[in-house]
């Protein structure tokens, strides 16, 4: 497979890629990283190889090169550095993820994202299990699970490989290997729909509140008329009986007055 590049100063490849003198000279390269059991160091002038005895089983204890490997890619100032294993799918993109969780400051998740990005991962249970470990005791918590599919790959390719989910629970689909499943749209899609009903509801409990001063003023202000018009009314009436009276008391009076 052919060369990948993690970082400006980080390679990743198979067994084949550190058998081109050229294309390690290209790219600068001073450290290689071999991550089996029988492949050999080549060697180059001013180009230092650091073995990992480790198979890609998920009994072999990565784990325990994690700090060592990524001591010596972090180190590596004069030059490129290149980590391998037989396919370039296992072992080297494990100790590429360990490296970038300790001297990148990235979870598990984001590491497995970054390489993933680059080549597919293919790693087994075991190292996934070591990488979970790792991630602990640097950050103090997990951002990832491992899931377990089961069945063969489609087209008949062999087992499937574990994958790795987010935090929260299983899914019945079976993820493809080395694949991320997340599950955040459902938390993502659940506060819309919470919160529709609070939206609408004010609009509905206000509407009859709006209303309600308009009904309840509008006999308030009617009312004073009706009142004040009889009021209004009272002092004409009186002052026109009170005419009357005079006029007819002066009557009365001329009548008395013509007969004496």
């Amino acid at each position: 497979m052919s060369l990948s590049q993690i970082t400006p100063t980080l390679f990743l490849s198979g067994a084949d890629v550190p058998l081109n003198p050229t294309l390690v000279s290209q790219k600068r390269i001073t450290l290689i990283v071999n991550a089996t059991l029988n492949h050999a160091c080549p060697a180059y002038p001013g180009v230092e190889c650091v073995r990992v005895p480790v198979s890609d089983l998920p009994g072999a204890r990565i784990g325990d090169h994690f700090d060592r490997v990524s001591d010596r890619i972090h180190g590596n100032h004069c030059g490129g550095t290149l980590v391998h294993c037989a396919a370039g799918m296992s072992r080297s993109p494990a100790l590429v993820m360990a490296y970038l969780m300790r001297y990148r400051g990235v979870t598990l998740r984001q590491a497995h994202r970054w390489v993933q990005d680059s080549r597919p991962v293919r790693l087994n249970a075991g190292f996934w299990e070591q990488l979970l470990q790792y991630e602990k005791r640097l950050y103090g918590k997990n951002t990832v699970r491992v899931a377990l599919p089961e069945g063969p790959e489609p087209g008949g390719a062999g087992p499937r490989g574990p994958g790795l989910l987010t935090p929260g629970p299983k899914r019945r689909t079976e993820p493809g290997p080395g694949s991320l499943m997340l599950t955040r749209p459902p938390a993502m899609t659940s506060p819309t729909l919470t919160r529709l009903p609070a939206m609408t509801s004010p609009t509905l409990t206000r509407l009859p509140a709006m209303m309600s001063p308009t009904l309840t003023r509008l006999p308030a202000m009617a009312s004073p008329m009706l009142t004040r018009l009889p009021a209004m009314a009272s002092p004409t009436l009186t002052r026109s009986s009170r005419m009357t009276r005079s006029l007819a008391n002066k009557a009365r009076r001329g009548t008395r007055s013509s007969k004496v």
